[in-house]
């Protein structure tokens, strides 16, 4: 009967996330190899972003303060000061010219 609950459980813990990732636009990133793909929510004075790494699909939500970020990684704790956050290097593309 496990077998058959836990899997069910599951599906319904991911619903909300996939009505909410809806409602925001998904975007993606690339670091050391890894494709992550994410959406950023509003809740209060808080930035959440949750997302997924796309090969292995470990999860990761990150909620963002105004000096700290604190949340998961697969099932590790995480948190650090904004202080210690680099900003992604972007490289620019120009898609068509004329």
């Amino acid at each position: 009967m496990k077998n058959y609950i836990l899997p069910a459980l599951g599906l319904l813990a991911l619903a909300p996330t996939a009505a909410l990732a809806k409602d925001e636009p998904v975007k993606r990133f690339e670091h050391e190899g890894s494709t992550y793909s994410y959406t950023v929510t509003k809740v209060g004075d808080t930035r959440v972003i949750s997302g997924v790494e796309e090969r292995t699909g470990k999860p990761f939500t990150l909620r963002v303060g105004s000096h700290r970020v604190r949340g998961t990684v697969g099932s590790q704790q995480v948190s650090f000061t904004l202080r210690d956050v680099e900003p992604l290097k972007v490289e620019t593309t120009t898609l068509a010219s004329r």
